[in-house]
């Protein structure tokens, strides 16, 4: 799609960042914020609803009170670029699932509707921008959120091309490198979902003779890895050759066919607790 460039005075072409909460500031209720890191203070947005295209899905490792949280990203291409964010486990975050896993068709834009619950929950509800039509799907104890997850994933890259941009979006190879080795960002994002200890990680390269996960080849990677699964496994199935055997299927062979690894070791993660559970 061919937009028009306006010129002159303008603000830098960077994402616009809405951050999911219940709130009032002076008076003025909210449901979501964006936030201004240099005066630390939060501003209120009193549109309830985002229109766009669903063009990204991720899960993101974020910091907070020295904890690292697992945060859900919903990226929505629209006159600008934004990113919701929301926690992973929040009822925000499930009700945009489901909805979301019964979108066929993410090149038609979407409406994002940030609804006030009891106390700080905040709910989701999703429209076809088109029509109007409420996005609905029935709640499940039984729902893996983390399959729902990947399908919606795979469903945003088969459609990624035909979603239009944003006027003043930059070129998607052009963004500024992450600090951050990927692979030790990896390891990170891996180490929070797993609760894993931090001074194993460490002990483990050690060992190695390196003191990041970005000095090793990426065998040995994969190996710090698995033995972080494997040891967040113990107990919690009768026999640990099963725990292995899943996390071959639904993890190493599931990212080989081009699945992303968080989202996999997740499942694989609820498949267990799954089998725990039935089992008592």
């Amino acid at each position: 799609m061919v937009t028009e460039i306006k010129l002159g005075l303008c603000n830098p072409p960077e994402p616009i960042s809405l951050y999911v909460n219940q709130g009032e500031i002076d008076g003025e209720s909210f449901v979501w914020y964006k936030f201004n890191i240099s005066q630390e203070k939060k501003i209120p947005i009193p549109q309830r609803a985002l229109t766009g295209y669903l063009s990204e899905l991720r899960l993101t490792t974020k910091e907070f009170k020295g904890k690292d949280n697992l945060k859900l990203d919903i990226v929505v291409s629209a006159d600008e670029l934004y990113v919701a964010r929301t926690g992973i486990e929040t009822i925000f975050a499930k009700s945009f699932l489901l909805a979301a896993s019964l979108v066929q068709d993410f090149s038609k834009p979407l409406i994002i509707v940030a609804n006030a619950g009891d106390e700080n929950t905040v709910f989701c509800n999703l429209y076809d921008a088109a029509t109007k039509t409420k996005i609905y799907r029935e709640w499940s104890k039984h729902l893996d959120w983390a399959t729902i997850i990947r399908d919606i994933q795979s469903l945003l890259g088969a459609t990624l091309n035909s979603i239009p941009e944003p006027p003043l979006t930059p070129p998607k190879l052009s963004v500024v490198p992450q600090s951050v080795h990927p692979q030790d960002l990896r390891v990170k994002n891996i180490r929070t979902l797993l609760d894993y200890p931090l001074d194993l990680v460490r002990e483990w390269l050690q060992f190695q003779d390196v003191d990041r996960p970005s000095l090793l080849d990426i065998s040995q990677i994969n190996e710090l890895i698995k033995t972080m699964c494997l040891a967040w496994a113990a107990g919690k199935c009768d026999h640990p050759n099963h725990a292995e055997s899943l996390y071959q299927k639904l993890v190493v062979d599931a990212v080989a066919s081009g699945a992303d690894e968080l989202t996999a070791i997740n499942g694989w993660m609820q498949q267990l607790q799954t089998a725990k559970a039935g089992a008592v």
